[in-house]
């Protein structure tokens, strides 16, 4: 059996910095949405559903989920720039406070798209929250609101995030061995 911590070359976010951080971003949402009591969670998937699970359980407030599922990469490591919904909304949210959560933000396309898809449906507003920024990559601008850490320009994996649908699994968030990928670099 195949031991997928043997692909890493790093461990950039361990598991305790990875809940402390969740934690003062649930603080930060709890304030700011004070006295709002329709609260929406879209996690952008398949990505951020480990950072969805445990934000919505570091939240006191209510709040309700939905999911979407957005694709721009394909099976490859960089993205495609072809940014398509690959699974809408179940919930309206016209009138609603929608928080997107989103596992990272890459180029920016992928979620400028989102977020210009969402406007257009009137919500009461729209905030983004995402795990991690990869400021290095930016090539559309996008305002996030919360952000858990900025990384470097490395490609990782882990908590959620994946390489060919393997690693998400892993507790952290880590830096996968170039030759793990190397064969997709030529």
């Amino acid at each position: 059996m195949r031991d997928l911590h043997n692909d890493i070359a790093k461990i950039l976010i361990d598991e305790q910095a990875l809940a402390e951080r969740i934690r003062v971003l649930a603080d930060q949402i709890e304030a700011d949405y004070a006295g709002n009591h329709d609260l929406l969670l879209i996690c952008v998937l398949k990505g951020a559903f480990m950072f969805l699970g445990d934000l919505s359980r570091a939240l006191h407030r209510p709040h309700s989920l939905d999911f979407m599922g957005i694709s721009s990469y394909g099976r490859g490591i960089t993205s495609t720039g072809a940014v398509q919904i690959i699974m809408d909304l179940k919930t309206p949210i016209d009138g609603r406070h929608v928080l997107i959560v989103e596992d990272i933000i890459d180029s920016g396309r992928t979620l400028g798209y989102m977020r210009r898809s969402l406007m257009a449906r009137s919500p009461a507003s729209l905030r983004i929250c995402t795990l991690l920024n990869k400021p290095a990559r930016r090539e559309v601008q996008v305002d996030v609101d919360y952000v858990g850490f900025d990384i470097p320009d490395e490609f990782v994996v882990g908590y959620g995030l994946d390489f060919d649908e393997l690693y998400r699994n892993l507790p952290y968030i880590a830096v996968l061995k170039p030759e793990v990928f190397a064969h997709l670099m030529q």
